[in-house]
């Protein structure tokens, strides 16, 4: 039986940058498993890729919360949220591998839907096809609204 402890937030900050890449980076580890690449190929690729992602989630989302997940006053993920007047769109949400498949993800999505239900607003999320994460998403009643590509736009209403 998993015991879930007390799931605390705090603003990132520019010391989070190495754990927010941890999370990041593993977030890629099964898509770059199978590339033929050395170490600091996918190393330097990661780590242009994050960069780019994150400048563009802090300016792209200047109202949006950047916060980390902690659990008993460690770091576990990161969330990001953009609570607008229309919807709450889950920019990320991203916990390192050893916390996943623990019930944390899905109890922190079943929070900002409770969030969405009390305001009366829908609550997006753009997901990759092939993130194994899709099916938790169904489970909890998303639905597919619009096709991006690899992307699917997800939305939970109220």
């Amino acid at each position: 039986m998993t015991i879930i402890t007390a799931t605390t937030f705090r603003p990132i900050t520019p010391a989070d940058l190495d754990f927010l890449y941890q999370v990041y980076a593993s977030t890629r580890e099964e898509e770059l498993a199978v590339v033929d690449w050395s170490p600091e190929q996918k190393a330097s690729f990661l780590e242009m890729q994050f960069n780019t992602q994150h400048t563009y989630y802090l300016q792209q989302f200047k109202q949006a919360t950047f916060e980390i997940i902690e659990q008993e006053g460690k770091p576990i993920g990161r969330l990001y949220l953009d609570r607008r007047q229309t919807e709450i769109r889950i920019i990320d949400i991203a916990l390192l591998p050893s916390y996943r498949n623990q019930g944390i993800g899905s109890r922190l999505l079943k929070d900002i839907l409770a969030q969405g239900k009390q305001l009366g607003l829908p609550v997006r999320i753009h997901v990759e096809q092939f993130n194994p994460a899709l099916r938790l998403y169904q489970r909890l009643g998303f639905q597919k609204i619009d096709d991006h590509g690899v992307y699917y736009l997800m939305e939970w209403s109220p």
